[in-house]
C-alpha cells in the first residue's frame, strides 16, 4: 500500500519535472539559438548587436526605475498649501495690509483648485515619467499588454487615476467655475487646458493609428500647466473671473460624485466576477486608478474648501465637508503592497477591492449630503 502512494507521487515529481525541462528548453531555445549564430559572426555584425542589447537593457532599466520611483508621492501634499490662511475666496479682492500705499494696484485671490490642478499634472508628467506613453509601456511585455500582468503598470494606473480627476476638474472650470453663466464667454486659457488634458494618454512620438509622428502625451499636458498657471496669474490681477456660487459648486461635487459612482462600480464588477485572489492581474489596475482618483479629488476639494470659503460658511457646512475630507484620508492610507481580489468572504486572499469600493461608497455618500444642503 505504501510503496504504491510512494509510486504515486514519484509519478506526479517526474511529470513536474519533464514539463519544468520542456518549459526550460522552450524558454531558453531562443537565446542559446542566438548564442550559437552570434559566436559565429565577425566583429562587424557582433558589434552592432551589441549597441543594441545595450540600449535594451538600458531602456529597460530606466522603465524599470520609472514605474518603480514614485517621486514626490504624497496624499497629503495639499497641506503644502495652508489654504486655511486664506481670508477670502477665490476670485475676491484681497484687502489691502494696513499701512499699504493705497495707490497699489488690487490684487484678488488666486484659486487653489486651479493651483492644484496644475500642480497634480506637474506631478505626473514633470516629477515622474508619464508612464502610459512611454515606449517600451507600449510595447508589452513580449506583446502583452503591461495592463494584463501583475507588475510594472501600478504606477501607470494610478497616474491615470489623477489624470480623470484632473480632466473632470479642467471641464467644470471651463463650463462653470470660471465664468459667469449665461453672461460671459469661456475663458481661452481654461479651454486651451481642458483641450490638452483631454488628449489621447497613450501617444508617443510615433504612432501607427493614424500612421505617422506624433506630438506624445506629457508635451500636452505641460501645454495645459501653463495655460493654467496662467490663469491663475491673470486671477491674481483680477482680469479674469472665478464665480465661486453655491450652485456651482453642488454642480461640481456632483460631477464628482457620478465619477467616483463610475469607479465603484467598476471595482465591484471586478470584485464580484474575477475574484481570483492574488492570480487576478487586472485587479491592481482597477485599485491604483481608484486610489488616483481619490488622491486627485483629496486635494481638490481641500482647495474647493478654501474657493469656497463663504459659501462653506454661509451654508453651514464645516462639519460635514470636514467628515468628507477625513472619509478621503482613511481610504488613501490603504496602500498594499500587493493587490488581492479575493472573495468579500474569503480568509486566506483579503478583497482589497472590495474595500476601496466600500471607502470610495463613504467619500461618495459624504458628498451627496453635502450637495443636497446646497440645494437647500
Amino acid at each position: 500500500m505504501l510503496d504504491r502512494i510512494a509510486g504515486f507521487f514519484r509519478l506526479i515529481g517526474q511529470t513536474i519535472g519533464r514539463w519544468a525541462r520542456l518549459f526550460s528548453a522552450w524558454a531558453f531555445w531562443p537565446f542559446l539559438a542566438a548564442h550559437g549564430w552570434y559566436q559565429r559572426r565577425s566583429w562587424m555584425i557582433r558589434l552592432p548587436v551589441i549597441a543594441f542589447v545595450a540600449l535594451l537593457v538600458a531602456l529597460y532599466g530606466y522603465f524599470f526605475l520609472q514605474t518603480q520611483v514614485w517621486t514626490n508621492f504624497n496624499p497629503a501634499f495639499v497641506d503644502q498649501y495652508r489654504l486655511s490662511e486664506r481670508k477670502v475666496a477665490a476670485g475676491q479682492e484681497v484687502p489691502a495690509a494696513e499701512g499699504a500705499n493705497t495707490t497699489a494696484p488690487k490684487t484678488c485671490q488666486r484659486s487653489a483648485i486651479v493651483d492644484v490642478a496644475a500642480d497634480l499634472t506637474d506631478f505626473n508628467v514633470n516629477q515622474n515619467a508619464w508612464i502610459s506613453s512611454m515606449l517600451l509601456y507600449k510595447m508589452g511585455f513580449f506583446g502583452i499588454d503591461w495592463d494584463h500582468t501583475p507588475f510594472l503598470d501600478n504606477k501607470a494606473s494610478f497616474q491615470r487615476g489623477v489624470n480623470q480627476a484632473v480632466r473632470r476638474t479642467s471641464a467644470e472650470l471651463v463650463d462653470t467655475l470660471g465664468r459667469v453663466r449665461g453672461t460671459s464667454g469661456i475663458n481661452n486659457d481654461l479651454q486651451s487646458a481642458r483641450g490638452n488634458l483631454q488628449f489621447d494618454e497613450n501617444s508617443w512620438y510615433f504612432g501607427l493609428n493614424p500612421f505617422g509622428p506624433k506630438t506624445p502625451t506629457p508635451s500636452y499636458y505641460r501645454s495645459a500647466i501653463g495655460s493654467l498657471r496662467k490663469f491663475n496669474t491673470d486671477l491674481a490681477l483680477c482680469n479674469v473671473i472665478f464665480d465661486g456660487r453655491a450652485d456651482n459648486l453642488m454642480q461640481f461635487i456632483d460631477r464628482i460624485a457620478n465619477d467616483l459612482g463610475g469607479t465603484s462600480d467598476m471595482l465591484a464588477e471586478r470584485s464580484e466576477n474575477h475574484n481570483r485572489g492574488w492570480f487576478d492581474t487586472r485587479a491592481d489596475d482597477r485599485f491604483w486608478f481608484a486610489y488616483g482618483q481619490l488622491y486627485g479629488y483629496y486635494a481638490i476639494m481641500a482647495a474647493a474648501q478654501a474657493d469656497f470659503s463663504q459659501v462653506l460658511a454661509e451654508r453651514n457646512l464645516g462639519a460635514i465637508w470636514g467628515g468628507t475630507m477625513r472619509q478621503f484620508q482613511s481610504a488613501l492610507r490603504i496602500q498594499p503592497a500587493i493587490i488581492s481580489n479575493g472573495r468579500e468572504d474569503g480568509w486566506i486572499m483579503p478583497s482589497h477591492l472590495a474595500t476601496m469600493g466600500f471607502y470610495i461608497l463613504r467619500v461618495r455618500s459624504n458628498l451627496v449630503e453635502v450637495r443636497s444642503v446646497l440645494d437647500r
